[in-house]
């Protein structure tokens, strides 16, 4: 195996010096992230289970599924020796020195998780690339992109959450499908949508993969389904993993009556179609379109501007809200721009399949798609689609292309959750480092193949660097600060948006023109 060929000291190396970096962060800027896990914590630590999803003495009440919250009542008993007082719920907006230094080594600690799952899918890449020198590996640059991955690291060490384990669960068990142990990706999967439910994004990429590669155990020698190869005892035992997982976790809650508020929290539909800060997705698009026809009927006469709500979408407000000129947008309408977004990608993992690869491009489109297309989506779930994508891009010199635009905006468009001046140097250096890295390792890769962006792509992604310079340099010295204090965000997100709207476009394309070998379609 290509892991078992170099080594595994420059892997414990690369582990190490992250999870180092990781410490010196500790001090950093975080966010209201921090005083939700807090009063999470005190939440599951005093009150009984019946109480859980309807205590509301904080703003920020517990909207995670069942396994996070016993997740976050098993810190808590470790928590009460660091500081006894984080875990009393009236104690709002705590942040003693024990509290901080206890909530950011969890998240340190619970990393672990993440660096095994990363070595797990290293084990699944193949040698056909063999290289000399050890930086010039597929297995170390795919460490690197996913160990040292810079969205994950300002979202978890600095802005503060817990993605690093549950990506860990996510792509341990995109490594145990790789290695055909089918079971264990399935179950593995199971638990991971009962402690966070926004990876219902893919859960069609799963469902579809091991209906086809599993259930049904045999192709025609054309690569068409062998319909008498379907397997009832391995439908059954999926099944099994799927009823007793979810038995597990929401069994409690529907014993006790209380499952219809336990999905009110997890689903709060009346938060609005977008969050404070436009994720850079179609909706971002949207909502900057309907503003500008809104400026542009008001110079004209074409609008009354008494009837002109005065609450702006681009003040930082998640309620719900109405278009001016363009039709508002519903739960139930971006449920069905989803749902036809993730439907060409199922089809292809169903008629043309691929296996492993097949797999990951699907479960990457499926997170994409419901990017673009969500309801109320946070631009950090952008990382659901970067992640996965990396394994692609150490495959094929046009997935790390799409990888490079992808990584680059996405990550930009995470800038603005680190506000604040000391996390300037920060972000920016860390971008810097990764970017450079990201595509150094990735052209030295593919070196004989074409170059890996036409000039169009380079143009776009140069921009960035103006349109940063404009953010967080000359916008602040400007009088518009005062009046038009979202411009920054606005301009970030809508440049992203185009940046991530091309890569999606871009995939969707590659994957429905690639041509598959009929040997392949059987194997």
């Amino acid at each position: 195996r290509a892991m078992a060929a170099g080594g595994r000291g420059w892997f414990r190396a690369l582990a190490l010096g992250v999870s180092f970096l990781k410490c010196l962060l500790i001090p950093a800027y975080y966010s209201t992230d921090f005083e939700v896990h807090r009063n999470w914590l005190a939440i599951t630590h005093n009150l009984p289970l019946s109480l859980w999803y309807y205590e509301a003495t904080s703003e920020w009440t517990l909207d995670y599924p069942p396994f996070f919250a016993w997740f976050e009542y098993a810190l808590s008993h470790v928590a009460k020796y660091f500081d006894p007082q984080m875990l009393v719920i009236e104690n709002l907006n705590y942040t003693s020195h024990a509290t901080v230094f206890f909530q950011r080594l969890s998240v340190i600690f619970t990393d672990i998780l993440f660096i095994y799952a990363v070595h797990e899918c290293c084990r699944c890449v193949n040698g056909k690339r063999a290289a000399k020198d050890i930086l010039e590996k597929p297995t170390f640059i795919l460490a690197v992109l996913l160990l040292w991955n810079f969205g994950l690291l300002i979202v978890d060490h600095i802005h503060f959450q817990y993605n690093g384990f549950l990506f860990g669960l996510m792509l341990l068990s995109v490594a145990r499908l790789c290695q055909k142990r089918y079971l264990e990706g399935a179950l593995l999967f199971a638990v991971l949508l009962h402690f966070k439910h926004i990876y219902l994004y893919v859960a069609p990429a799963y469902g579809i993969y091991l209906l086809r590669s599993y259930c049904f155990t045999a192709n025609n020698a054309d690569g068409s389904l062998k319909w008498r190869s379907f397997s009832f005892l391995h439908v059954t035992l999926l099944g099994l993993i799927v009823c007793l997982v979810s038995a597990l976790s929401l069994g409690p809650f529907l014993v006790l009556g209380q499952l219809p508020q336990v999905i009110s929290r997890l689903f709060p539909f009346k938060r609005g179609l977008c969050h404070a800060y436009w994720a850079p997705n179609f909706w971002a698009l949207y909502n900057a379109m309907d503003k500008a026809l809104t400026i542009l009927g008001l110079k004209c006469n074409f609008l009354d501007h008494t009837k002109i709500p005065k609450a702006s979408m681009t003040g930082g407000l998640v309620q719900e809200f109405q278009h001016t000129v363009l039709p508002s947008v519903t739960p139930m309408a971006t449920l069905i721009c989803t749902f036809i977004a993730i439907l060409p990608s199922v089809f292809c993992l169903w008629f043309k399949p691929q296996g492993p690869r097949g797999f990951l491009q699907c479960l990457v489109l499926c997170a994409l798609s419901s990017f673009m297309f969500g309801w109320h989506v946070h631009e950090k779930a952008i990382l659901l689609a970067i992640l996965p994508l990396s394994l692609l891009s150490i495959q094929r010199a046009k997935d790390a292309g799409i990888y490079l635009i992808l990584t680059t905006t996405g990550h930009f468009s995470l800038f603005p959750l680190l506000f604040t001046p000391p996390e300037l140097p920060i972000k920016i250096l860390l971008m810097l480092l990764f970017t450079v890295y990201s595509f150094s390792s990735l052209k030295s890769l593919f070196r004989r193949e074409k170059p890996l962006l036409n000039w169009l792509e380079t143009i776009y992604l140069i921009q960035l660097v103006p349109l940063e310079i404009f953010c967080e340099i000359i916008f602040p010295l400007t009088p518009w600060k005062w009046h038009f204090p979202f411009v920054p965000l606005l301009l970030t997100s809508v440049y992203c948006a185009l940046g991530v709207t091309y890569t999606w476009l871009k995939l969707y394309i590659s994957v429905l023109t690639e041509r598959i070998p009929v040997r392949q379609k059987a194997e």
